[in-house]
């Protein structure tokens, strides 16, 4: 398998480097070629229409509008997991956006999560945000500073349709307690409580735009209260030899249990919370680590 290599121009300027550092995220404009993206869109409308066979784990359905007459892209809101689809790996293997990656993580970067995120119209408000959260919380695996999220626009987001928003700094502090909030129970859509005091810095991108964010800062996205959709797409790319850890006993526990029956349900060789992030990752550069060794179970 032919990875891509690294450029030998900075992927990023000392004072972006230094703007990660200190508030725990950097927007990359006209990060991602407008083409990768334009191909990635008519995949998941292709999936949407059910026109076309896809490795992707997971393709969700926007829980309030699963009774509408809702259906298609007006319906499906999110694909989890595509890292071994061939269109969606030409995001995820990216070299703009990798070799941003390797400035903050290192060489050796495995795929560990991937997402193409949709919000459609006309879905309840309270379904179509993302609570709070820290996306640490969902991983197994350490440390944080080895860990890092690219989330790139595909068409503009602002906070009318739903965009991102970051509390800077606050990847400087713990993993908190995620629970469901309180009325809202969007499987595994977890999040903070008693952070509502603190300032959001919406993110407001264009199409191509690459946010990159540390996997402890405090961040969300708003409802879509436009009539048309908010489209992006993401990687959570990790150290090849990051440390996995055993979450039983812990606040994540839960959330193990959850994944580990949605495993079961799409009949994964193994339903092990540990062996299913390593499943569903890839290898993009550099050298195989602990991502790539699979339990002896298997």
């Amino acid at each position: 398998m032919a990875y891509i290599k690294c450029s030998l121009t900075p992927a990023l300027t000392p004072e972006q480097k230094q703007f990660y550092e200190d508030n725990g995220y950097i927007v990359v404009r006209n990060n991602v070629d407008p083409e990768v993206l334009d191909n990635c869109m008519k995949r998941f409308i292709d999936i949407c229409k059910g026109s076309t066979d896809h490795q992707v784990f997971m393709v969700m359905k926007d829980p309030s509008l699963k009774h509408s007459n809702a259906k298609g892209e007006h319906l499906i809101d999110k694909l989890q997991d595509f890292a071994f689809d061939p269109v969606f790996w030409s995001y995820a293997s990216d070299v703009n956006v990798v070799n941003v990656v390797e400035e903050i993580i290192g060489p050796n970067i495995t795929v560990a999560h991937s997402m193409f995120i949709n919000k459609p119209p006309n879905a309840k408000a309270s379904s179509s945000l993302h609570p709070l959260h820290q996306d640490i919380f969902y991983f197994p695996f350490r440390p944080p500073n080895k860990i890092v999220a690219s989330w790139t626009a595909l068409e503009r987001v602002d906070e009318s349709n739903g965009c991102l928003y970051v509390i800077s700094g606050s990847h400087k502090g713990p993993m908190y307690e995620h629970t469901y909030p309180e009325g809202f129970r969007k499987p595994m859509y977890l999040g903070v409580q008693g952070f509502d005091h603190l300032k959001k810095t919406f993110v407001i991108m264009e199409k191509g735009d690459t946010v990159f964010f540390h996997p402890h800062i405090l961040h969300g996205s708003g409802p879509n209260r436009t009539q048309g959709f908010r489209r992006a797409i993401s990687c959570h790319y990790a150290d090849s030899n990051c440390e996995f850890i055993d979450v039983r006993g812990t606040s994540q526990e839960q959330l193990a249990v959850e994944l580990e029956a949605t495993a079961q349900k799409l009949g994964l060789a193994s339903t092990n919370f540990i062996d299913v992030w390593k499943i569903k990752s890839r290898l993009v550069r550099g050298k195989p680590g602990s991502f790539q060794q699979i339990s002896s179970r298997l």
